[in-house]
């Protein structure tokens, strides 16, 4: 037995993040050995600018890996895939040499050429030829950007690529990515899983310059003789296509097949579902992308949902002390909270799809307590997850349950909180490693240990516990969302003149 153990196939999934790449060793039942991360600098050469040099990821992924294997026996690598940062544009000349350095997802430079696709070309347009509208962080808006900004550097462009597609094609030579990063770029037709004609035409440029597509469990070679004489790696180890970070991350929770959910609470809030039919969210509040496990999903993001505990309790409160601050919360209170709080300290993505929203507490009296208020804050970002469930359910899909990961998912106070707003069972996971466990299962996959992405999730990731609804909260929160879906109606006209005032005065 101990002999099996020895010779079980390991397989390297890495998380290409925006601060630092996350790499994690799993061995083929899914049990994790080793995880490391190295870091990396981000750029901010001007206000709303996000840079990073293509090059540091790289070497840091190749230190990572060798930090990775030090006490492991390389030999028994069969396999390695990636997550990655979505979004980011990667360009290279002839001579396969960075042009410039590499956009990223929160660079916001791209106002007008977002405000040109969305307006000019029109929603419509975009939503029909990709199945979502322009947002700054999109990729397209960046070649856009870069043909009006920097047409020297534009003419020069061979290759464009998205983040982690740079360390594949270092890795295999292969210039390639997969369907659910490349839904993010607004430059993919989703529903068909090809690149669109269209919007190749209105950026500038030609489809050869674009990666193949492939599905995030596609083998698309192996590893560079060099690269894997430089690592000390067999050079059989296969390389899978990966996926965007949200795609490997829902694998990872094992959210795949029809009306799977989860809701991940960190610093923002992501509701990802999938489905295995596509579906064009005609309002454009939840992306309509493809997934890891070859279907689709739906996925709507608050900007602000863990921050805003951070927010209330670090910067308010003055603690550090989460726990403390919320065991004064009275239990006996949820769901009659005459106090509402709107989270919307960064605007709104999803479904308000609202830069000017603003964060706000909404019926205080010479009664309301500090607790109240602390209360106010985890209802009001659970009504916000709400908000987004419920999106996704004008578009057909029947969803009874989610998985819960992410930070915020630690608390027990929210936990229950979440579970009655949403009427929905939650369960949580014995491991939460989010992009890179995702994309060792990939690797896997590809790999040929499971048939397919699916298979798995199904052998890989295991629920420790479940939150079940209590009906008679359910319904006392039923009757506070209703009160608390009237709010950002009444005061949006508020917030922008408000944010359009405080422009004027600057």
């Amino acid at each position: 037995m101990n002999y099996e153990r020895e010779k079980a196939m390991y397989y390297i999934g890495v998380d290409l993040g925006t601060s630092a790449v996350k790499l994690l060793l799993m061995e083929e039942d899914g049990r994790i050995l080793n995880m490391v991360s190295r870091e990396y600098p981000i750029s901010f050469p001007r206000p709303s600018w996000s840079e990073q040099k293509p090059e540091d990821w790289w070497q840091q992924t190749r230190e990572g890996i060798r930090d990775l294997l030090r006490d492991y026996d390389r030999g028994l690598v069969g396999g390695i895939s990636f997550g990655g940062q979505m979004h980011g544009l990667v360009v290279l000349d002839r001579e396969d040499q960075v042009i410039r350095p590499a956009i990223l997802w929160n660079d916001s430079r791209t106002t007008e050429e977002t405000e040109y696709l969305n307006e000019e070309v029109g929603r419509d347009f975009l939503s029909g030829h990709t199945g979502n509208i322009a947002f700054a962080g999109f990729t397209a808006p960046k070649i856009l950007w870069m043909k009006k900004r920097e047409p020297e550097n534009f003419a020069r462009i061979h290759r464009i690529m998205l983040p982690k597609d740079y360390l594949v094609y270092r890795m295999t030579g292969v210039h390639a990515t997969d369907v659910s990063d490349a839904s993010g770029t607004l430059l993919l037709d989703v529903r068909n899983r090809t690149w669109s004609k269209e919007m190749l035409a209105i950026c500038g440029i030609r489809e050869n310059m674009l990666p193949r597509l492939y599905e995030s469990y596609d083998c698309i070679g192996k590893i560079r003789p060099d690269i894997a004489k430089e690592l000390s790696l067999p050079e059989n180890v296969r390389v899978a296509a990966g996926a965007g970070d949200n795609a490997a991350s829902a694998l990872a929770t094992g959210t795949v097949g029809e009306g799977k959910c989860n809701l991940s609470l960190g610093t923002s809030g992501t509701l990802f579902i999938s489905s295995d039919h596509f579906h064009l969210d005609e309002s454009n509040a939840l992306h309509s992308f493809c997934d890891a496990s070859g279907r689709y999903h739906l996925m709507g993001c608050m900007l602000s949902a863990a921050s805003c505990n951070k927010w209330w309790t670090e910067e308010i409160l003055g603690e550090t002390d989460y726990a403390g601050v919320q065991s004064r919360v009275d239990e006996k209170r949820l769901g009659e909270n005459p106090v509402f709080y709107l989270p919307y300290l960064m605007g709104e993505r999803s479904p308000l799809n609202d830069p000017y929203a603003r964060a706000c507490f909404v019926g205080m009296t010479m009664d309301s307590g500090q607790a109240d208020l602390t209360q106010a804050v985890l209802e009001g970002v659970a009504f916000a997850c709400r908000d987004m469930l419920e999106t996704a359910r004008k578009q057909g899909l029947v969803i009874d349950r989610s998985r819960l990961v992410g930070g915020g998912a630690k608390s027990g106070l929210w936990q229950k909180i979440l579970a009655n707003v949403l009427n929905l069972k939650l369960d949580l996971l014995e491991t939460e490693e989010g992009p890179s466990l995702g994309a060792a299962m990939l690797a896997a996959v590809a790999c040929g240990k499971y048939p397919d992405p699916k298979e798995a999730a199904r052998a890989i990731v295991r629920v420790k516990k479940t939150i079940a609804p209590d009906p008679d909260l359910a319904a006392k929160y039923q009757r506070q969302y209703e009160k608390f879906s009237g709010l950002y109606p009444a005061l949006k006209g508020t917030f922008r003149a408000l944010v359009g005032s405080m422009s004027c005065d600057k």
